[in-house]
C-alpha cells in the first residue's frame, strides 16, 4: 500500500528515531520527572554520594570519576537529571534522553538491566514494552488516556512498529466497540496500517448511518480503494448532516466514480456552501463529458451567487475547456465574465493570458456581488503566474 512503511522497517532500521520517540513518550508519562530521574541514577549502582552530588547539581564532584564509556553515560544522565532540577528547559529534550541512555548503559553493564528497567518504569526492552502499554490503554476508562494512547500508537506506526500496526488495525476493524474520537483518529491515518482485512468492518460502519464516524468510514474506504462501498457512500449524499454529505462527495471524487455523477450533480444545489464546493471538486476529479456538462450548466444557470467553486472545477479539465472559457469572457453577463477569468487563471494556459490582460485593463463592469470584472481578471493573472512559476521551479 502506498505510504505504508514496511513491517520489517522497524526491525532493520530507524534505531535512533525509535529510541528518541520511546524516550520522549516515556518521559511524558512521568508524574514526577525529578524523582524518576533520581531513581534511574540510583539504579545505575553508582555510589550514593555520586547520586546525591548529581541531584544537587554539583556535577564537578563527578569530574574525577573513571572515564570509561559506561561512566560517561552515567555522567550524561546525571547532567540531564540536574537540568530537570532547574526549570526543565535547559534543552528541548532534557528528559527524553534519559531512557535511551539508560538502555545503552544496560547494554554496557548487563547486570543493571533489571534495576534500570524497574526504575524506568518499563522493562528494558524499551520501545516494544511501551507500545504494549499504549495498546492496553486503548481500553482505559479514562478518555484522556485513550486519546493519548491512539496518538502514541500512530507515531509508532509511522516507524513501522508491527505491534502498533496490529493494534491500530484492531481499533479500525469494528466501530461499535470504540470511542468514536479514538476511531476517527485512527481512520485519519488509515494509509499507515489499513489493508483488505478491514473492508467488512468498514462496510458495516457505512451502513450504520447514525454513527458519528460515518464520514470517516467513507473517506477510509476511498483511501483504501474499497469499491464495494461506492453505493453506500453515494447514499450518504442524502444524509441530513452536511459534514457527512461533504465527506461522501470527497470520497466519490477520490474513487473517480462516473456512476456517481448524477448524485453529485444534485449536490451542486446543496443548501450548504462547502457541500456544493466539494461536489464540484469531485466532478472535476471524475472528469469526462458528463461531469463537465453538469458543471458548465450549473455555472451558466446562476444557481447561486458564489460560484467560484464551479469555475475552479471546470478549470481542472485543463486545455480542452480553455477556448470555451475565452469565449465566455465576451459574454454580456459580468458574472460569467468574472467566473471565466477565475477559471482561466487556474488553467495557467498561454492562450488565456491575452484575454485576462484585456479584461484587467478595460472591464469595469460590476458583478452581482459588487466586485469588478477587472479585479477578477487581475486575480486570474496572479493565479496563472503563480502556477507557472511553481512549474518552472519544480523543473
Amino acid at each position: 500500500m502506498p505510504g505504508r512503511p514496511s513491517r520489517g522497517a522497524f526491525r532493520t532500521g530507524h534505531r535512533d528515531a525509535v529510541l528518541r520517540l520511546w524516550g520522549r513518550q516515556l518521559y511524558e508519562r512521568q508524574n514526577e520527572p525529578l524523582a524518576w530521574a533520581e531513581a534511574v541514577l540510583e539504579a545505575t549502582g553508582r555510589p550514593p554520594t555520586a547520586v546525591t552530588a548529581a541531584m544537587s547539581g554539583r556535577l564537578e564532584a563527578l569530574a574525577d570519576s573513571p572515564s570509561d564509556r559506561a561512566q560517561l553515560l552515567f555522567r550524561t544522565v546525571a547532567k540531564l537529571a540536574a537540568n530537570l532540577r532547574g526549570d526543565g528547559h535547559y534543552d528541548v529534550d532534557v528528559g527524553t534522553r534519559i531512557g535511551p541512555l539508560a538502555l545503552w548503559l544496560c547494554e554496557l553493564e548487563p547486570p543493571l538491566a533489571g534495576p534500570l528497567g524497574d526504575a524506568l518504569g518499563h522493562p528494558p526492552d524499551g520501545p516494544t514494552s511501551l507500545v504494549t502499554v499504549h495498546a492496553i490503554e486503548l481500553s482505559s476508562g479514562n478518555r484522556t488516556i485513550r486519546l493519548r494512547a491512539i496518538d502514541a500508537l500512530l507515531e509508532w506506526a509511522e516507524l513501522g512498529h508491527p505491534q502498533a500496526l496490529a493494534a491500530l488495525s484492531e481499533v479500525a476493524s469494528d466501530h461499535r466497540t470504540q470511542d468514536v474520537t479514538v476511531w476517527t483518529k485512527a481512520l485519519n491515518r488509515i494509509t499507515l496500517f489499513g489493508d483488505a482485512n478491514l473492508e467488512p468492518g468498514f462496510l458495516r460502519a457505512l451502513a450504520d448511518t447514525g454513527h458519528r464516524g460515518v464520514r470517516w468510514s467513507a473517506l477510509a474506504c476511498a483511501e483504501l480503494g474499497f469499491r464495494r462501498s461506492v453505493p453506500l457512500i453515494t447514499a450518504l449524499l442524502e444524509h441530513p448532516d452536511p459534514m457527512v454529505r461533504e465527506g461522501a462527495c470527497e470520497a466519490l471524487g477520490l474513487f473517480e466514480e462516473p456512476a456517481a455523477i448524477p448524485a453529485l450533480t444534485a449536490r451542486l444545489d446543496d443548501e450548504t456552501t462547502w457541500v456544493r464546493s466539494r461536489a464540484a471538486m469531485a466532478l472535476g476529479q471524475i472528469g469526462g463529458d458528463r461531469a463537465l456538462a453538469a458543471l458548465w450548466q450549473a455555472m451558466m444557470e446562476h444557481r447561486n451567487p458564489k460560484a467560484n467553486h464551479l469555475a475552479s472545477a471546470i478549470a481542472a479539465f485543463g486545455p480542452p475547456v480553455v477556448d470555451d472559457l475565452i469565449a465566455l469572457t465576451t459574454d454580456p453577463d459580468p458574472d460569467l465574465r468574472a467566473l471565466a477569468c477565475r477559471a482561466l487563471g487556474s488553467t495557467a494556459d498561454d492562450r488565456a493570458l491575452p484575454a485576462l490582460k484585456h479584461l484587467a485593463a478595460h472591464d469595469l463592469a460590476r458583478t452581482t456581488l459588487g466586485g469588478l470584472v477587472a479585479t477578477a481578471a487581475k486575480q486570474g493573472l496572479r493565479t496563472a503566474h503563480r502556477i507557472r512559476d511553481a512549474r518552472t521551479t519544480s523543473t
